[in-house]
């Protein structure tokens, strides 16, 4: 019987594709990408933590003409994709590092991050670009035999619902809870409170069945949301304070006995040394607490899978 304390992490996988629409390219970040990509995937192998892996679906392509002309997002949307053919160093394709994810011998479950990371929320996407990054998305899984069942929204940004039963989809990430300093005057001092001292952890979630039928996996934080001065000073003093918040987090979870810490991060997060001491500080607590406290670490469709069995 599984355990009904869980550890969720899911990720999403862009290279460049994250960025592809802003008037800035950080570029530190699509430097590190492949590295940090095949790093985590690693990191996960050696302490047999299975993650959700959404991925944009043009990583799966070997090849492609940049231009997407019968896209309805148009050709602007388009316009800095600079198509050929795929190369080890690539930035807009990824066949050997979704390869890399199927060759691990922990149990990983690759999602969809879209087709070319629309976001699905904004109000001048409509359904046909959201069904053409759906369709998309699809039929360039299917060329690798995948089916997709986990589906992740860029920048979280959720829209079109109704749109992913119809292609497959069973779950997806869905937006936080808001915590007690969001949407205050004080948000940032309270923030800053509340990961400097751990005054507050982040929230234990119940996955659920949508209106869709889908399975709702709320998230609880992202790894990469307490950067710069904010998080050097508290860091000064209590260590990482994004580690402790996990902690603090899993500490919740066995308290509780039931619910979901779900933790999510982009590969491209991980740009310096201390970037992928924190990842891996937090992988060795989630499997600490795995073998410790029967916190089972599961993926987005194995919870959803569960969800659904339960009725």
């Amino acid at each position: 019987m599984s355990s009904r304390k869980k550890v969720v992490l899911s990720l999403d996988a862009e290279l460049i594709w994250g960025f592809h629409d802003q008037d800035d390219i950080p570029a530190e970040q699509v430097r590190h990408a492949r590295d940090s990509w095949l790093y985590t995937l690693d990191l996960f192998d050696r302490y047999g933590v299975p993650a959700t892996w959404a991925v944009v679906g043009h990583l799966f392509l070997d090849s492609c003409d940049g231009v997407h002309a019968d896209h309805p997002a148009g050709a602007e949307w388009f316009a800095r994709d600079p198509g050929g053919t795929a190369t080890p160093d690539s930035e807009w394709f990824g066949g050997e590092l979704i390869d890399a994810i199927r060759d691990s011998e922990v149990d990983h479950d690759v999602g969809s991050h879209t087709f070319s990371h629309v976001e699905f929320g904004r109000s001048d996407v409509s359904k046909e670009v959201a069904r053409a990054e759906l369709e998309y998305s699809v039929g360039v899984a299917d060329e690798y035999d995948l089916e997709f069942a986990s589906f992740v929204f860029p920048r979280n940004n959720v829209g079109h619902r109704e749109l992913l039963a119809d292609y497959g989809f069973s779950c997806y990430r869905g937006v936080a809870p808001e915590r007690w300093y969001d949407g205050t005057p004080v948000r940032r001092m309270g923030k800053f409170a509340t990961f400097a001292l751990g005054t507050g952890s982040p929230p234990i979630v119940d996955p659920e069945l949508d209106e869709y039928g889908l399975v709702d996996v709320p998230a609880s934080m992202y790894l990469f949301s307490f950067e710069g001065l904010a998080s050097d000073i508290a860091g000064g003093v209590t260590g990482d304070p994004v580690v402790s918040q996990v902690e603090l987090g899993l500490d919740k979870l066995r308290e509780r006995g039931d619910g979901t810490l779900h933790l999510w991060f982009h590969p491209n997060n991980l740009t310096s040394a201390e970037d992928r001491r924190r990842l891996e500080q937090i992988v060795s607590r989630v499997a600490e607490y795995r073998d410790q406290y029967d916190v089972a670490v599961q993926t987005m469709s194995r919870v959803a899978d569960e969800v659904r069995a339960r009725g």
